[in-house]
């Protein structure tokens, strides 16, 4: 194998990373050739640790280590669940400071062009959840694009025979916002989520 080959090989696989464009995969492996054996021996070794012993927490789905993440562990059962497509949305969320439940990961949402239905994300646990857990609230956190208001939509509809309390994330303008900048679908869904003074 030719020496330009591993590089343009080690270029390849970081422009497989979301968000990384030729440019940035290219400075990140000249990043690994100039730096020293042992910080690259630790980067691949974070590497293959994480994908050795970062699994799904039984419980919610969150990424975790042990069989409970730590934020189950912490919490215990809590009586409201938010419901989020993926890890790093409890991650946001978790930031904000704003909730103190538990969380559900669906790891995806309901997706007819991509070939996901119900039965290709975290749902059945949910349903499990909410009855054996007692639960009062599921609030509902996903995206609001399609495929996410159609998740939201299902699991409403699919929640509503056992009478917990199902919410969504209210939708609309961000501060500092100037409102002739707005798209109208933002500004529509902030008039419809307007709350009191």
């Amino acid at each position: 194998m030719k020496n330009i080959d591993v590089i343009n090989i080690l270029i390849n696989h970081f422009t497989r990373l979301p968000g990384v464009g030729y440019k940035s995969a290219e400075r990140y492996a000249y990043k690994i050739i100039d730096a020293d054996d042992e910080f690259v021996a630790s980067f691949a070794r974070a590497m293959l640790d994480v994908k050795a012993l970062v699994k799904l927490c039984d419980r919610c789905g969150n990424f975790s280590t042990d069989p409970e993440c730590a934020i189950c562990m912490r919490r215990g059962i809590a009586d409201t669940i938010c419901v989020v497509r993926d890890p790093k949305d409890v991650i946001a969320i978790e930031k904000s400071g704003a909730y103190g439940g538990s969380y559900h990961v669906l790891h995806g949402v309901i997706s007819p062009l991509d070939k996901k239905g119900p039965d290709d994300i975290n749902l059945k646990s949910l349903i499990i959840r909410v009855r054996d857990e007692q639960i009062t609230e599921v609030i509902i956190a996903t995206n609001p694009d399609i495929e996410g208001e159609a998740t939201a939509n299902y699991i409403a509809a699919l929640l509503k025979p056992s009478g917990v309390r199902v919410t969504r994330l209210a939708q609309g303008l961000s501060l500092g916002t100037n409102l002739e900048y707005v798209d109208e679908v933002t500004l529509g869904a902030a008039l419809k989520n307007r709350t009191s003074l």
